[in-house]
């Protein structure tokens, strides 16, 4: 097992950090490497199929009683974080209450490429995890949401459609792909699952690196947007991220998960969402300001931990297994 040093090392030299960082460099330069939506829109959906097929195939062998407690702790941090958030803003001058519920929902949510990057890293350094680890990515995708659209809203003069922001949260590509390829994998047989495994499984990296090329030139072209966040915001994105992934490792191991998975517990709780999130808001917030929210965590929480959150993480929930 490689020590915290060199995953840390190998972290920030991995070809999923380098494109990343390649992406913002290409944005800055006015050079057009962007991937066309269609097929930005075809890695999605791969991916979110992909980490749901492959998450439904490991429950097969996961008992019930096994899911029951961290799946119940997972579903409490989805709603404790997005509380959290809410009122930790509260201290930052300009935001409204409907942008902050907006930021909470983004941030009680969670981020798919942020967890496929720490599944990669751990698999990398020899690191094994639950195998319903999938499943707690899909349990703590929703309650954040709708709590944190609850909570902006509460002081919002126009109501609530409900009917609509749930519709969109359950329905949306997120949960829809990530629920369906779970069910597909526990229902389908070790046969059906291997014929599929050498594209939807074994091709997931290089699928990856793609959707984190076009990510960074995203990032890079929102620069100067990002620079009028300001600081209280961008220091927001990456100290309430860091301490709720502390969050999450510990009451990993407190449960007792493996050093693999309260590592994948932390990561989920200090990843914000900028895909099924965004979607949301625009129906349940509509009078929020989404961009801030959607730059903070694209723009800055997601760099912030491919580059830092994770190796801190593992090397936490080294530390705490020692």
């Amino acid at each position: 097992m490689l020590t915290s040093t060199s995953v840390a090392m190998a972290n920030l030299t991995s070809v999923a950090i380098l494109v990343f960082v390649l992406g913002m460099v290409a944005a800055r330069i006015k050079s057009d490497v962007r991937i066309p939506d269609a097929t930005y829109q075809m890695i999605s959906i791969f991916l979110l199929f992909g980490i749901g097929l492959k998450g439904g195939h490991s429950l097969q062998s996961v008992t019930l009683q096994s899911v029951l407690g961290p799946g119940t702790l997972t579903l409490l941090l989805g709603v404790t974080i997005p509380c959290i958030a809410y009122y930790s803003l509260k201290w930052i001058r300009g935001l409204t209450d409907v942008d902050r519920g907006a930021l909470a929902a983004h941030y009680g949510s969670t981020s798919l490429v942020t967890f496929t990057a720490a599944l990669l890293l751990l698999e990398n350094s020899g690191i094994k995890i639950e195998g319903y680890a999938t499943a707690l990515l899909t349990i703590l995708e929703i309650p954040g949401i709708i709590v944190g659209i609850f909570l902006g809203s509460t002081n919002e003069k126009n109501h609530v459609s409900w009917g609509k922001t749930l519709h969109e949260v359950l329905t949306g590509r997120t949960i829809l792909l990530l629920v369906g390829g779970l069910l597909v994998g526990v229902i389908t047989s070790a046969a059906g699952y291997k014929k599929v495994a050498p594209f939807f499984i074994d091709l997931q990296g290089g699928f990856l690196t793609l959707f984190l090329l076009h990510l960074g030139y995203t990032a890079g072209s929102n620069w100067d947007q990002l620079r009028r966040v300001g600081p209280s915001l961008a220091t927001f994105a990456t100290v309430f991220p860091l301490f709720m992934g502390i969050l999450g490792v510990v009451s990993g191991h407190l449960i007792g998960m493996s050093t693999g998975g309260s590592t994948v517990l932390g990561v989920l709780c200090a990843s914000a969402s900028y895909i099924a999130a965004p979607a949301a808001v625009s129906i349940g917030l509509p009078s929020a300001n989404g961009s801030i929210a959607l730059l903070a965590s694209i723009g800055i929480t997601f760099p912030f931990n491919l580059v830092v959150g994770i190796p801190t993480y593992l090397e936490l929930a080294k530390r705490l297994a020692n």
